[in-house]
């Protein structure tokens, strides 16, 4: 089995389901745990928008003149607050309509510790999982991907937007109230949000008030104790036990692979 790799496709389920995605191959993780894999890379590697044939990749899979012209690749994708559509500049005004201007939701998450974060509504709960969070709350929804940028921006004064992805691999999280922390920070975050309001429309800002918290449990036999990463650019070639899957990455006796940073390399799969 072999082909290029993609971000890993998910299933919310207890636990989550996993597939690694080859190519046109979709291949069940779950069933390969405790088990010795390898993976090991042809040394081939595909853009993941245009397929051509490339030597390395730029923002998790794309070739470089699609890196700097695709409006997926932008830094708004980023930073969802330095959206410049309203002054014609996006790169692909028609990609933006569709992808930008849906609704998002914005939500608090128990993943290395406590962080808020944005979502395209038809990724939930995928964005949970690919965050390796164990608890999800939305708490409000928006319009667009702009004004879920500028909520962010406002609860992130006072709770991280970043997740530490040593401490994600290391510790299983603590539950955390979230409901109880989501209105504390609504009451601080008050006034910045009202004015938000104030100037996208009273429905730009969509309280959720009733969303029951979603728990995620992950496949892990166990845990690594000291964080070791394959690189397939230096090792084409990985072999271990797998241990675990939590986030994107495979955790494996002998080191852990974040599966979305070789999107685009062509990798052969023994099982």
């Amino acid at each position: 089995m072999f082909g290029p790799l993609r971000k890993m496709k998910t299933q919310l389920a207890d636990p989550v389901r996993y597939q690694l995605v080859l190519g046109e191959q979709l291949i069940p993780l779950n069933d390969l745990l405790d088990k010795s894999i390898t993976l090991k890379h042809t040394g081939r590697i595909f853009c993941t928008h245009c397929s051509r044939p490339i030597k390395k990749t730029y923002s998790q899979g794309y070739c470089y003149p699609c890196f700097i012209t695709l409006a997926e690749c932008d830094r708004c994708i980023f930073k969802p607050e330095t959206c410049h559509y309203h002054l014609g500049t996006c790169r692909e005004s028609s990609w933006g309509e569709a992808f930008c201007f849906q609704p998002h939701i914005v939500y608090l998450a128990n993943s290395s510790g406590l962080k808020v974060g944005i979502t395209r509504h038809t990724q939930v709960p995928t964005r949970w999982i690919d965050q390796g969070a164990v608890q999800a709350l939305p708490i409000f929804s928006v319009p667009s991907r702009y004004v879920s940028g500028l909520v962010e921006v406002v609860l992130a004064r006072h709770i991280s937007d970043k997740t530490n992805w040593r401490q994600l691999l290391k510790n299983h999280a603590k539950p955390l109230p979230l409901a109880d922390i989501r209105e504390q920070l609504l009451d601080l975050c008050q006034s910045e949000l009202q004015a938000i309001a104030q100037r996208f429309g009273e429905h730009s800002l969509q309280r959720l008030a009733d969303e029951a918290i979603v728990t995620i449990d992950f496949p892990i036999i166990q845990l690594p104790v000291k964080i070791k990463t394959h690189c397939l650019q230096k090792t084409p070639e990985i072999s271990g036990v797998l241990q675990g899957i939590k986030g994107q990455y495979l955790l494996m006796d002998t080191g852990v692979i974040n599966i979305r940073k070789y999107t685009g390399f062509e990798v052969a799969l023994d099982c």
